[in-house]
């Protein structure tokens, strides 16, 4: 599924999903990657929302984001507070859906020009 057509400028932005591979800045995954409004899109260490670790969420804090997008892969599944407690207690919010809903919204949150960080875990 295309999202949209140009890439943001300066921002980076998703620009399709399918359940086996994202396209980030014309750039293809095909592996669960970490998307940052700026800087370096990275492959994230983690496949599966089972195998979601608190040391994942810790390693955002560095970014500084406002808000944290889990794509959870083809079915939605909610990221349990305990894991993401360190991005709540310093008032970053964290939101789970599956990862198609998750590109969405990321593209939609950083167009607004928020500080947002995609996870997006693919099956």
């Amino acid at each position: 599924m295309k999202f949209q057509p140009e890439r943001l400028e300066g921002v980076n932005a998703i620009q399709a999903s399918t359940a086996t591979q994202l396209t980030v800045n014309q750039q293809v995954w095909t592996t669960s990657v970490m998307v940052p409004w700026q800087g370096e899109i990275v492959a994230f260490p983690c496949a599966r929302a089972e195998d979601l670790q608190v040391s994942h969420f810790e390693g955002l804090l560095a970014l500084q984001p406002e808000v944290v997008i889990v794509g959870t892969g083809t079915r939605h599944q909610f990221v349990s507070p305990r894991l993401s407690h360190p991005l709540l207690t310093r008032h970053i919010g964290v939101e789970s859906m599956d990862t198609a809903a998750a590109c969405r919204t990321y593209n939609i949150l950083v167009g607004e020009g928020r500080r947002a960080v995609a996870v997006l875990l693919l099956d």
